[in-house]
């Protein structure tokens, strides 16, 4: 058997993308700077968390547990207060109930060896 050289694909160079298009810094404004440096207040703290419950008192959502039947697990609906919809399932309803029939179906195929 006789070894021939094969050729060596070619590879270029890397190119540097940060010396082609170096990034430039941003100016910081200087409200953000001076609020970095004052002391932590009771008023500035209040301030803050009812900004926060603003921002989170906007969405109407609540949890809701669910028992499925087959399996007796529990899993997490999501559910928009203002119009009663599901918005979320934590593990997914439909995920749960195909477990369980291929659950069902692999005793059915158990049960009839025996």
């Amino acid at each position: 058997m006789e070894v021939k050289n094969t050729p060596v694909p070619f590879f270029p160079k890397p190119i540097d993308r940060a010396t082609i298009n170096p990034v430039k810094a941003i100016d910081r404004p200087e409200s953000i700077d001076s609020e970095a440096n004052d002391e932590i207040t009771k008023e500035l703290l209040i301030n803050k968390v009812e900004k926060m419950n603003e921002i989170i008192g906007k969405t109407s959502t609540s949890i809701k547990y669910q028992l499925h039947e087959k399996l007796n697990v529990y899993y997490v609906q999501v559910i928009d207060t203002t119009s009663e919809e599901v918005l979320k399932e934590i593990p997914n309803k439909k995920f749960l109930d195909m477990y369980a029939s291929i659950a069902e179906l692999m005793g059915l195929i158990v049960d009839d060896k025996l």
